[in-house]
């Protein structure tokens, strides 16, 4: 097999490859990003948590228009937000956590969703809902992506400073008349929008690997935050050309293929990245105990 067959072919001859091939790009250059801020923030696991709370959303879409992925798309969006919405009115309301009220509610989406989807369509819709199939973009959930990628950029370029100074210090934030309140919720609103994005061709189980493994593989590469938002795109953006053509060729499901090649990478970045890494720790021993 010629390296023509094996990594270009598939690109052009198959429309569907091209279009899979732009979603991934479009997912990589927003979703990414915004999961540096989120491991910068510790929240990782709330990014997770969130993508689960898109499932009664998209359920409920479903219910009402069938395969729909702008009508699931937009209730993957409310239900996402709700969540969020009531996680934060629990912790202002009670003594609990944030991340605590968070989970009590995702879990609560989680079960919804897959109920509604169990009592209303068939074990392949469940699938489809769930993983996704980034090979079936269409043209408007295309748009959609790309719409959300750039919207994400430039927001992130005019809202760098402060989105900085809450993930690093909210207190000064809030001492300089940041409005830290306004700028957290339009945070977790962006997360939950990439991650609609996402579920559009992932699914609700798998948007969230392409946002969060990159961005925790990108922590052994760079040092600045945005040094780790350009390293974590990149590695989203191999992660879903690999994953893509591993799909095409092997005959696997896409959406899983390209989270385990993010996984791989990661593994890679954790074992041989110059940061932090557990070759970077061995060198520096080895050099404190020679010192």
């Amino acid at each position: 097999m010629t390296a023509y067959e094996l990594l270009l072919q598939p690109f052009a001859e198959f429309g569907f490859m091209r279009r899979a091939l732009v979603a991934c790009a479009a997912l990589a250059i927003g979703s990414a990003p915004m999961g540096t801020l989120l491991v910068l923030r510790r929240m990782s696991l709330m990014g997770d948590a969130m993508a689960h709370a898109l499932l009664p959303g998209a359920a409920v879409g479903f219910m009402l228009a069938g395969l729909s992925m702008p009508a699931m798309g937009a209730g993957a969006l409310v239900a996402a937000l709700l969540v969020a919405v009531l996680a934060g009115w629990a912790t202002q309301v009670t003594a609990q956590r944030e991340d605590a009220s968070m989970a009590a509610f995702y879990l609560i989406a989680l079960a919804l969703g897959v109920l509604i989807l169990s009592l209303h369509g068939s074990p392949v819709d469940l699938m489809h809902v769930l993983f996704g199939s980034i090979l079936a973009v269409d043209d408007a959930s295309l748009l959609m992506v790309a719409a959300v990628a750039s919207a994400t950029l430039l927001l992130l370029a005019g809202l760098y400073r402060p989105l900085l100074a809450m993930c690093v210090d909210p207190g000064f934030l809030q001492s300089v008349g940041g409005h830290t309140r306004v700028l957290h919720l339009g945070f977790l609103a962006l997360v939950v929008s990439n991650l609609v994005a996402g579920f559009q061709a992932l699914g609700t189980l798998m948007a969230v690997g392409l946002m969060m493994l990159p961005a925790v593989a990108a922590r052994f590469w760079a040092r600045e935050l945005w040094g780790q938002a350009a390293v974590s795109a990149g590695i989203a953006m191999v992660s879903g050309v690999c994953g893509l053509l591993a799909s095409y060729h092997l005959r696997v499901p896409c959406g899983p293929a390209i989270v385990l090649v993010a996984g791989a990478l990661y593994l890679l970045s954790l074992g041989l990245g110059p940061r932090d890494s557990l070759l970077a720790r061995h060198a520096a021993l080895r050099h404190h105990r020679t010192a």
